[in-house]
């Protein structure tokens, strides 16, 4: 860890089996799932859909923050489409990743300000800095030009 600080909270997960045919529970109860593969036919999720919810629901927390020192209002039909993409290469897996955010009614320019301000402070955004190419876009405003 390079960091130190107050921590403010620590999941904590068991997972039994791996992203073909696996389970995870919280050890707090709350999430208790099973997992498959993206391109299988069983019951569950898989990794690549638990991080593009989580990131996107970070992301939009850190957005509120970023839209809260700006003095600006976030929309409150603010939404984030979350796209991750299980990638391999040589024999090499990796991940690609995608926000494609919408802000009914803001300006462009105030919406990219925002969307920018919120990926150099959200953890999520912090986490794969560097390690996971990484496109986020604005994908509607009051203004569709610019």
């Amino acid at each position: 860890m390079t960091e130190s600080g107050n921590v403010l909270y620590t999941a904590k997960t068991h997972t039994t089996g791996d992203r073909l045919n696996g389970v995870s529970r919280s050890s707090d109860g709350r999430l208790d799932i099973r997992l498959t593969s993206p391109t299988g036919t069983g019951v569950g999720t898989n990794p690549e859909q638990l991080f593009a919810a989580g990131w996107s629901a970070c992301f939009h927390g850190a957005m509120g923050l970023a839209a809260h020192r700006m003095k600006v209002a976030l929309p409150p039909d603010t939404t984030i489409d979350a796209e991750v993409d299980l990638c391999m290469v040589n024999g090499s897996y990796f991940l690609q990743a995608r926000l494609n955010v919408t802000l009914p009614g803001m300006a462009r320019e105030s919406a990219k300000a925002l969307v920018d301000a919120a990926h150099q402070t959200c953890p999520y955004s912090k986490a794969i800095r560097g390690n996971v190419d990484v496109e986020i876009k604005v994908v509607e405003t009051a203004s569709k030009d610019g």
